[in-house]
């Protein structure tokens, strides 16, 4: 290496594997025969994640950089000769996915020690990697206590003339799993044909998926087994256990380059017919006795900010506002509207109709019982005519009663009774019959 006689990275105790969360520390070494002149001495540790096209390829179509921390180790200036050693700590973050190294891509942790030269002379760097290794509870996974399952029914012909029909149903007995458990795996299988079915096929599938603009597929078998066919005629049913061996942990997050998920695949050879079990593979096993963890439920809209409605009597009281406030009127929503039928009835709100005073005191239904021939009915309050929401009108009351004669009616309770689906007749006020304000004199008012 020229002047330099020995530069080298040792990590700690030698560890190698690091959790997400942990710090990495260790000793830079470096032994120089010659001084050295040195623009920059770093160190960094660094974690990121490449992908390509093309099998076996460094030169990446895409980069995901995951962490990258620095340290400066010594100032510019002249590195005397000699044997020198630079103790360096980083904090590995708290989300970083495993280590990964596959034919379309890699996902790569590393420590790099650099000493950076004037111009036109040699830089020096070196670099040292680790293995990240992170974990997956089972036990955080909604629904991983229940049974993955799929059914598929096949019609295939046979023998150029006759048709038959197999149906496959296939389970699995939780959906997740660790390195050394069991999975077992049930089929059944009913032949509804004269034809005897191929061998059917449990087999233990891990699938890579490298995100590139056109996305690249590693589909390989990790484990496999294989039973009988089935007879013509016949329904049986299958079962089997694979033992689940050393592999890479499943992808619980969307949007990274590499994306790992495993499945079981229970197969007819003849017909070809197939189903998928999802599962996952992680590194804390399913505890039965703890409670799985509920779906995630869609949050509830906002309930609009509607009028509360005055409580009834038999509620319960609530805190009354102090007694030097009046209290509060609660704006009355504006009115439903009505379903059509064969007759409209006419109802007019009295503010837009001021010289038809008897009109003021109708508030659009006909008496029900002979009570209302006294004349002695109270006046309607505005606010009935109010088809604003949230509109009300202050009423000014004098103490000599109110401010304009009752609507009464001359006829006889029968006559009413027959007439209550007829609109109120005001050619029989006695008040003078004055034409309605114009659309201008309305607008003034």
């Amino acid at each position: 290496m020229g002047k330099i006689q020995e530069f080298e990275i040792t990590l700690n105790n030698n560890k190698t594997v690091y959790s997400p969360g942990e710090s990495l520390s260790g000793i830079l070494k470096i032994s120089i025969a010659q001084p050295i002149q040195c623009k920059a001495f770093k160190v960094n540790c660094q974690g990121f994640c490449g992908v390509t096209s093309k099998s076996n390829d460094t030169d990446w179509t895409e980069e995901e950089q995951y962490f990258s921390s620095s340290v400066s180790i010594a100032d510019k200036g002249t590195l005397n000769s000699g044997e020198h050693s630079f103790p360096f700590k980083f904090l590995l973050p708290a989300a970083a996915p495993t280590s990964f190294e596959g034919p379309y891509g890699r996902i790569i942790y590393r420590v790099r020690a650099f000493i950076d030269t004037p111009r036109f002379a040699k830089d020096y760097k070196i670099e040292k990697p680790f293995t990240m290794k992170n974990t997956i509870n089972l036990n955080e996974i909604p629904g991983i206590q229940e049974p993955s399952s799929s059914s598929v029914t096949k019609n295939f012909s046979y023998m150029l003339v006759k048709n038959g029909t197999v149906v496959l149903k296939a389970k699995s007995d939780m959906r997740g799993y660790i390195t050394g458990q069991i999975i077992k795996v049930f089929a059944e299988i009913e032949n509804k044909s004269e034809k005897s079915t191929g061998h059917v096929v449990a087999s233990l599938m891990q699938k890579v998926t490298y995100n590139t603009k056109k996305p690249t597929y590693d589909l390989r078998t990790v484990a496999e087994v294989e039973g009988p066919g089935v007879k013509g005629g016949q329904k049986t049913e299958w079962k089997e256990k694979i033992i689940v061996p050393s592999l890479h942990l499943s992808t619980l997050t969307d949007g990274n380059l590499i994306q790992i998920c495993h499945y079981i695949q229970v197969y007819l050879k003849y017909p070809e017919v197939s189903v998928t079990l999802p599962i996952y593979i992680g590194s804390i096993a399913v505890d039965p006795t703890r409670p799985s963890p509920s779906r995630q439920v869609p949050p509830m809209p906002a309930a609009r900010n509607n009028p509360t409605p005055a409580a009834s009597p038999a509620a319960a009281p609530t805190e009354s506002a102090p007694s030097s406030l009046p209290p509060r009127t609660t704006p009355k929503p504006g009115p439903k509207p009505r379903p059509r039928s064969s007759y409209a009835s006419l109802m007019h709100p009295p503010d837009l109709y001021p010289e038809l005073p008897g009109a003021a005191n109708y508030n659009g239904e006909m008496p029900k019982s002979p009570q209302h021939e006294s004349g002695s009915q109270t006046p309607v309050s505005p606010n009935a005519f109010s088809y604003a929401p949230g509109l009300s009108f202050r009423q000014k009351q004098s103490s000599n009663g109110p401010s304009a004669p009752p609507f009464t009616s001359s006829t006889s309770p029968q006559d009413r009774r027959s007439s209550a689906s007829l609109p109120p007749n005001y050619r029989s006020s006695p008040y003078p019959h004055e034409a309605p304000p114009s659309y201008e004199d309305s607008c003034n008012i």
